[in-house]
């Protein structure tokens, strides 16, 4: 997986709609050829993907929702999967 950057702002990328989906009680990642059900995590760093935000911005946000500290390296390895899925794209 490639390096992502802490300055980096992550947004969905082209061609991609993050919402919630009442008949999955999920969010989910629609695309034109279907659909991703986000599982909480995935769907909590995604819902913060709006292109304005640093990763570093998101991981803190994260952190102080939901009471923990630590999770940098989770969340900069779903950013660098979803990158590579194209679900995301960075904006420097």
């Amino acid at each position: 997986m490639s390096e992502i950057s802490e300055l980096g702002k992550p947004v969905v990328g082209r061609g991609f709609r993050l919402q919630w989906e009442p008949a999955q009680e999920a969010h989910v990642l629609l695309y034109p050829e279907g659909m991703v059900k986000l599982n909480s995590s995935a769907a909590a760093i995604m819902s913060r993907c709006d292109g304005v935000r640093t990763v570093a911005d998101i991981v803190a946000d994260i952190e102080r929702t939901y009471g923990v500290t630590g999770l940098a390296s989770d969340v900069n390895a779903f950013v660098a999967m979803a990158r590579e899925k194209s679900w995301l794209e960075m904006k420097e």
